[in-house]
């Protein structure tokens, strides 16, 4: 049995509509009219014990209203939603005890409060026995290197420094299912590797679920073995990284320094897509024409300075993904 179960799962917002104009907005004030937005048609899929799944899409996709609905914060029109045997919204007391949920753009934390105190109030709301809350506290503390920030105001924290005590928080119950929703957005470099080794080690160590939503593709192939990809409310793609990434990699990038900026490069296999002084690069597909017998070709061509080939980045091959559904 799958520890997250969802089929055939359905979320329908009205949205109110208004007119142009003043005359539009007086009408709005008699009248109000609405429309439907589907923001979930249809979604099926499951998740076991352990894994951590990238759940991938642009704004407005539905991802975070499929989160909201896991963790119990909202209700769905339609389908079968258990996360480890129970419905969210009508067992949410029980079910809330074993996840945790981790929003980059919000905060569980009390923002006039020292982070101490905010985790004092969450074990108390999580009824986490008080000996129990310092052992995981400690622990927490140490590896999200928290020690200095303890006894500052959670309004004083820059967002990295937030994210991580949050991270904290939403762990201080044990829960085996961890939702994060867009953990690192904003972060700097340094921040985000933290987290995600973080991540890493939870996972590993203690094998809990994770449920990542992000538009950073570094996090999903740092940390996902697996990927959902949704758009308009509906499942495009659930399958590996390595076959979403083998999918994406029928074409290839040829970049090559010449000698001569001036000089223009041509060949019936290859196309140029961008050019910066001496630097050329060309779009290929290597099932088509042999990545050496190409080099070779340009080669004997040209005078070259240096040259590399290099898969392009998932993200582009993910973006055409989208614009395909789309069309």
């Amino acid at each position: 049995m799958p520890q997250i179960l969802v089929e055939g799962l359905v979320k329908t917002y009205r949205v109110a509509e208004r007119r142009p104009g003043v005359w539009g907005a007086l009408h709005g004030l008699v009248r109000r009219a609405y429309r439907e937005v589907r923001a979930l048609d249809g979604v099926s899929f499951s998740i076991e014990a352990g894994e951590i799944v990238g759940y991938i899409g642009p704004n407005g996709a539905g991802k975070s209203s499929t989160v909201k609905v896991l963790s119990g914060i909202l209700t769905p029109d339609a389908g079968r939603v258990e996360v480890a045997g129970r419905v969210p919204w009508l067992e949410r007391a029980a079910h809330v005890a074993g996840i945790g949920v981790v929003f980059g753009q919000r905060t569980q934390l009390w923002w006039d409060l020292p982070v101490v105190e905010s985790f004092e109030l969450l074990g108390a709301i999580y009824r986490v026995p008080e000996a129990e809350r310092l052992r995981r506290q400690a622990e927490l503390t140490e590896r999200l290197e928290l020690g200095a920030l303890l006894d500052t105001p959670v309004r004083q924290l820059s967002l990295g420094q937030r994210m991580r005590c949050d991270l904290a928080a939403s762990l201080l119950h044990a829960p085996s299912i961890l939702f994060l929703d867009e953990p690192t957005i904003g972060l700097d470099a340094s921040a985000k590797l933290a987290v995600r080794d973080f991540v890493k080690r939870l996972n590993r160590e203690r094998g809990v679920t994770v449920i990542l939503t992000t538009h950073d593709m570094d996090d999903i192939e740092a940390l996902c073995s697996r990927v959902m990809l949704i758009d308009r409310g509906r499942m495009l793609r659930d399958g590996s990284m390595a076959a979403l990434r083998e999918e994406g990699q029928g074409e290839r990038r040829l970049v090559v320094d010449l000698e001569d900026e001036q000089t223009e490069v041509a060949d019936a296999d290859a196309r140029v897509v961008a050019r910066d002084g001496h630097r050329v690069t060309l779009h290929y597909d290597p099932r088509r024409v042999p990545t050496a017998h190409l080099i070779a070709r340009i080669a004997a061509r040209h005078a070259l300075r240096d040259l590399f080939v290099e898969h392009p980045p998932i993200e582009e091959w993910i973006a055409r993904l989208y614009r395909e559904a789309r069309a």
